[in-house]
């Protein structure tokens, strides 16, 4: 029987129940807890790393905004955490299903378009129509500009889906190529799996790259509503 390619993205059961909320709990696990007054290496990295992406992300947004930097901070941790942990064997990767991704997606972006319509709604229905437009193309393009507002979170969702996805296919199918050539080949099948280690250490970048790329779109969504 033919191994299906895409049954490591089927939800985990036991006894007919997801154990999609357990899984979404085992990120906290990577981050390391302080146990003493001093930290050590790995919480001063840690704290180092945090400092620097919210610099990076809260550093456009004004007062109002930066009221957001401990949610944003605590998604770009959420979903870094949850690629890397799914790079593991045995393991599952939530990010791969595009409802939980959507279900993420939609509440931020929704909040953002109500903060933006509470605090300037001049502005925010002034997005819907470009300034300068001809008064004949003026209904077309709030059809448009209102449509390309709507699929915004889906955007989000979808890319993070697809990259996340589009790797761990990459690795499975490489890792089968290695090991169906290794009783044919032994020098194929090493060229493969130095293909498939340079592979992981890419997907462990492309992990902490789509949580920081997600994050910093929400971040933009904000900023331009804020």
């Amino acid at each position: 029987m033919n191994e299906n390619l895409f049954a490591m993205f089927i939800t985990p059961t036991i006894l007919g129940i997801t154990t999609l909320p357990i899984v979404m709990c085992f990120p906290c696990l990577l981050v390391s807890k302080p146990i003493r007054c001093l930290p050590n290496r790995i919480q001063t990295l840690q704290l180092w790393l945090i400092r620097l992406i919210t610099k990076q992300i809260m550093i456009m947004h004004n007062k109002q905004g930066r009221k957001w930097a401990m949610m944003l901070m605590s998604l770009i941790l959420f979903i870094a955490s949850t690629n890397l942990l799914g790079l593991l064997p045995y393991s599952f990767t939530p990010t791969t299903q595009l409802s939980m991704n959507i279900g993420m997606a939609i509440p931020l972006w929704l909040a953002t378009v109500i903060l933006g319509f509470r605090l300037k709604p001049k502005v925010s229905l002034a997005h819907l129509l470009p300034q300068g437009t001809p008064t004949p193309l003026i209904p077309m393009l709030i059809i448009i500009e209102t449509i390309s507002l709507l699929i915004q979170p889906l955007a989000l969702a979808v890319r993070l889906t697809a990259n996340i996805t589009a790797g761990h296919l990459l690795i499975h199918l490489i890792g089968a190529a290695t090991l169906a050539l290794s009783s044919i080949s032994m020098t194929v099948s090493t060229i493969t799996f130095t293909i498939l280690f340079l592979l992981t250490i890419l997907e462990l970048a492309v992990a902490m790259i789509q949580a920081y790329v997600f994050t910093l779109l929400v971040s933009l969504y904000l900023h331009e509503n804020s």
